[in-house]
């Protein structure tokens, strides 16, 4: 047989696959399985957005300190503008530089 044969009888198989219109005593029916993970699903799910709703419920209207006093105090001492980000950078001709030892 020529595998020109056997692709073609391959593909006969192929195509013919399942009746377009499925019956049988064992179509349309479901699992109680199904259902039952549907509920517990569902269950699950009620009790996450509960507990979610309680914890939320537990934050603060704002996250802004009530005395920034001393936040402000220890942003006081640094100086953003001392040096910039550039000159710390070598150049592009520079050499890598040695590691000292």
């Amino acid at each position: 047989m020529t595998t020109l044969a056997m692709a073609t009888l391959a593909g006969e198989f192929l195509a013919q696959g399942t009746p377009s219109n499925p019956t049988g005593p064992e179509f349309g029916k479901a699992s109680p399985l199904g259902l039952v993970l549907i509920v517990a699903l569902l269950i699950g799910t009620i009790l996450l957005v509960r507990s979610m709703n309680k914890q939320l419920k537990k934050l603060p209207d704002t996250f802004q300190p009530e005395h920034p006093e001393a936040d402000q105090a220890a942003d006081d001492g640094t100086d953003r503008g001392a040096t910039s980000p550039d000159e710390n950078r070598p150049a592009e001709n520079d050499p890598p530089a040695r590691p000292t030892s």
